[in-house]
């Protein structure tokens, strides 16, 4: 894992729900009310990479990062 490119980016290697959507940029793309709910079936039907401590959910940043290249890639692929 490569520390120097998350602080490049602003973001921790472990991001909150709200950084999460910031990151994702859910509120430029969704129409939804609550982002919150978006992340949520992102997670249930998308497989969004999340791990939980102390039942807070956290998104690594890494992982969020292939699980966006691997989106991307079956897009591409359709």
């Amino acid at each position: 894992m490569d520390m120097n490119s998350s602080a490049a980016s602003g973001y921790p290697e472990l991001m909150t729900q709200c950084e999460l959507i910031e990151y994702l940029r859910i509120p430029e793309v969704s129409t939804a009310t609550h982002h919150g709910n978006v992340i949520d079936n992102l997670k249930r039907f998308h497989q969004l990479p999340c791990i939980h401590i102390s039942k807070k959910p956290l998104y690594p940043l890494a992982a969020v990062r292939r699980w966006v290249e691997e989106k991307l890639q079956k897009e591409r692929s359709v």
